[in-house]
């Protein structure tokens, strides 16, 4: 890995529940980081994007502050029914979205995270999970952030 990669704490509370996820990010220095990976439960923050961090004594490492500039991917979670990593409907369908221009990370092969690149419209890649009747959420942006006015 190169030196200038560091781990940054990402918390998110929800009710009592408490996700932490430590993504590789590069230091661009004075307090600027960009994302390297792509969040499994932290929302509003997608792979590229510069964002600052600040030593934690509570985490005792860097945490994830504030976004500062979108890169412009976008980011949608998927949970299929069967693992994606064997042959089925489920890894023809991660290979369609593939083929679309996305790319993919996994906690676990049901558990998928999909970065979008900017030149990839999130409409068209929304639609073919929603006609595949997939499992899935935004995360960034996140779905509140889309559509504010359904809260």
């Amino acid at each position: 890995m190169e030196d200038n990669l560091v781990k940054v704490v990402l918390r998110l509370e929800e009710g009592e529940d408490v996700y932490v996820e430590t993504p590789w990010a590069t230091d661009l220095g004075d307090g600027r980081y960009r994302l390297e990976n792509c969040p499994f439960y932290f929302y509003d923050l997608a792979y590229g994007d510069i964002f600052s961090a600040e030593y934690s004594e509570e985490e005792e490492r860097l945490a994830f502050v504030k976004v500062l500039e979108p890169s412009g991917h976008k980011l949608v979670r998927i949970i299929f029914e069967n693992p994606a990593d064997e042959d089925g409907k489920e890894k023809e369908q991660l290979d369609s979205l593939v083929a679309m221009g996305c790319t993919y990370e996994g906690t676990n092969p049901k558990y998928i995270c999909l970065d979008i690149p900017p030149e990839i419209e999130l409409g068209k890649v929304t639609e073919y999970l929603i006609s595949n009747e997939l499992n899935w959420e935004h995360a960034a942006p996140s779905y509140d952030t889309l559509y504010p006015e359904s809260e």
